[in-house]
């Protein structure tokens, strides 16, 4: 009997029913909300934690942000007063290097004590940094150190400037001296040459007599008179270029469709023109003079005359004592003739010196002074000409001519430093080359035969 009770109770019947029992309690536990209170209890209070937890570490980050904003303000206002010194320091330097020259003891020394008070400031301002020493307000720190930065700036430019300016008016009044120099120089050597020449020509000519002419002494006189000539084209080519003109047009208006040889040769045209001009009614006794005639039997005597008192005068001076002389005649006609008045006007900017030419005077330019000094020599080498008996007569080629070397000699055949270029040197002119214009005309003494100087064409 107690056997099957024990049993009973054990049976799998008596089991489910109590898991049934069991279940049903755990579900009213969870439908009154014993349970479900705890838990939520339980999650809040872990909200609150977690929250209040958050809080603190954001506070925590402002006040780092702060002290890290508050420290790169202080080192930023640091710098820029280390940049202000230094610049401060560059402007004091530069103003002890201008004092020196010219030398003044007093900003010397006022800058120098400027440059040891700068470099005091850069010593105190690494201490600071050492020590951690920073302003309190940096921004108004920031904004002074930068006006005084772009102040030091502003003075060093000033002072940079001021130099530069300084340089300038030296390198000026040096350019200036080396002009007089170079001017100086240059009336020297015009002097010289002029010496030169008229001690030549007075040397050979100094005993001479209508009597005892002969082709020698108009060969002298005619080498003084073409260089005399190209004397006066560099000169001519000096103003051209000065005034911007284009030498190769220039060149091709004189002689249109030549082929020059050389880049220099272009200067052969600009010879040939003032030749042309000068030598424009040698042939003739008045010399393009209007009512200007000497008795047939005195002819050779008046010439000869002419010549003596001539040759060993200076031309300026002669004009001066005889404006109304043959000789003064000549050089109006011919300057007038010469130099175009838009050549003058581009050469000196006006047209002073023409007009005192056509009102009788003559102007004491260097540029007139070379012009009276070539017609002198041309002047002269014409009254030589009708002296001889029968008189030199003068003769030139024409274009496309073949060459001869009885009646013609090349320029070309040697350099021409005359011009201030070096142009080169050719080969001997072969007898089948042609001519491209004449440069210097030639002339013929009874039997004696002056060549004239050509230029021949390139082929």
């Amino acid at each position: 009997m107690d056997s099957s009770v024990e049993r009973a109770a054990v049976t799998p019947n008596n089991k489910s029913r109590f898991i049934r029992t069991f279940a049903k309690v755990l579900h009213l536990r969870t439908a009154t909300g014993v349970a479900p209170d705890v838990a939520i209890h339980k999650v809040k209070t872990h909200e609150n934690v977690k929250v209040d937890y958050v809080s603190g570490s954001r506070s925590m980050s402002f006040d780092d942000d702060d002290k890290k904003n508050q420290n790169r303000a202080a080192m930023e206002a640091l710098l820029a007063k280390l940049f202000a010194s230094v610049s401060a320091v560059k402007a004091a330097y530069a103003e002890l290097q201008i004092a020196q020259s010219p030398y003044d003891a007093d900003e010397i020394q006022s800058s120098d004590q400027m440059v040891v008070s700068e470099l005091k400031n850069l010593s105190e301002l690494k201490q600071c940094f050492l020590k951690k020493q920073f302003d309190s307000s940096p921004g108004t720190t920031l904004l002074l150190a930068e006006i005084q930065e772009q102040k030091s700036l502003l003075r060093t430019y000033e002072i940079t400037m001021s130099k530069l300016d300084s340089q300038r008016k030296l390198k000026e009044s040096e350019i200036m001296f080396l002009r007089e120099k170079l001017e100086e120089s240059n009336k020297h050597n015009r002097m010289l040459e002029k010496r030169l020449n008229r001690s030549g020509l007075l040397h050979v000519l100094d005993n001479l007599r209508l009597s005892g002419l002969n082709p020698s002494h108009f060969i002298t006189v005619l080498r003084h008179t073409v260089k005399s000539i190209r004397s006066y084209i560099r000169l001519m080519i000096n103003e051209m270029e000065s005034a911007g003109w284009d030498l190769d047009a220039s060149a091709s208006v004189i002689e249109p469709g030549v082929h020059f040889w050389g880049a220099n040769h272009k200067c052969f045209a600009v010879e040939a023109f003032v030749c042309r001009e000068m030598f424009d009614g040698f042939q003739h006794p008045n010399f393009s003079l209007p009512n200007e005639s000497l008795p047939e039997q005195r002819k050779r005597q008046c010439f000869f005359s002419r010549f003596m008192e001539l040759k060993a005068a200076k031309p300026m001076e002669f004009l001066a004592q005889k404006p109304k002389s043959a000789f003064a005649k000549f050089c109006r006609i011919k300057y007038l003739q010469l130099v175009h008045p838009r050549m003058e006007s581009s050469f000196f900017g006006s047209l002073s010196q023409r007009s005192l030419v056509n009102s009788g005077e003559f102007p004491e330019t260097a540029f007139f002074i070379s012009f009276a000094e070539m017609a002198k020599r041309v002047w002269l080498l014409h009254c030589l000409a009708f002296s001889f008996e029968p008189e030199a007569s003068i003769f030139q080629v024409k274009k496309k001519s073949q060459f001869s070397e009885v009646y013609m000699e090349s320029v070309t055949d040697e350099a021409t430093p005359s011009y201030g270029g070096d142009s080169p040197k050719l080969d001997s002119p072969e007898p089948d080359q042609l001519v491209a214009f004449t440069v210097v005309p030639g002339f013929r003494i009874g039997k004696t035969v002056i060549q004239c100087q050509v230029y021949l064409s390139h082929p």
